[in-house]
């Protein structure tokens, strides 16, 4: 039975969520606020955690933080904003997926079951280094490095780097990076794929003279070194 734990500072949203699981089969258990919420998910060990971004104590950002130092743990961060700069911000600390409310719980469900399957195949045992020139990615420890020395990237830009090198040469959509790489189709604005390729782009590409990350006009993105 997988564990969730709910960190939501609003108690009815709290119960209706933690009935519904319930009620699928999960071992649930809440938090009211981010400092409970964080302590819980190192001591407990949840499967999953869903996680406001509006919280006391500590925020939603600040919990996805400090877990992202501990912890791979699957997080769907919750919010009641809309904004893209609000997405990006809980998607570079670390969180895996993200929903607006209200929400529909049968989506929730199924965003949930995503983030359950794709933390169980990340934990099994991890393929060997990717290399492209004298770039590599090792998926064991979590780590890139240019001609031996580290790049320090966020969680999402290393999973981003991580697909554009499985799939070398050739040219994959917006609308697949964000249902392979983000963990969920995605029907609405495309834009964070650009932001994120920018990031990866100003820590791979500028500081080496490089042009690895490619635009292909009205299609999306492929990884080639050159």
């Amino acid at each position: 039975m997988s564990r969730i734990l709910i960190v939501e500072d609003e108690r009815k949203i709290a119960r209706f969520l933690e009935l519904e699981l319930q009620h699928e089969g999960y071992e649930v258990d809440t938090a009211g606020d981010g400092r409970t919420g964080l302590e819980k998910a190192l001591s407990w060990k949840p499967d999953l955690m869903i996680l406001d971004l509006m919280l006391p104590e500590l925020s939603g950002i600040e919990v996805c933080r400090r877990l992202r130092h501990e912890s791979d743990l699957p997080i769907i961060m919750l919010t009641a904003k809309d904004d893209v700069s609000d997405k990006v911000m809980g998607l570079d600390m670390g969180a895996d997926d993200y929903m607006t409310k209200p929400f529909a719980i049968e989506e929730l469900l199924a965003r949930i079951r995503v983030g359950l399957k794709k933390h169980r195949a990340t934990a099994a045992p991890a393929s060997s280094v990717i290399t492209a020139g004298k770039l590599a990615l090792d998926p064991a420890k979590y780590a890139v490095t240019m001609d031996g020395q580290p790049i320090a990237l966020t969680k999402k830009e290393f999973d981003l780097l991580k697909y554009l090198m499985e799939h070398r040469g050739q040219a994959v959509t917006r609308d697949a990076l964000l249902s392979d790489v983000w963990g969920y189709d995605y029907a609405g604005d495309t834009n964070v794929v650009d932001v994120y390729i920018r990031y990866l782009r100003h820590k791979i590409d500028e500081p080496y003279g490089l042009k690895t990350i490619h635009t292909i006009r009205a299609v999306g993105y492929m990884f080639s070194y050159e």
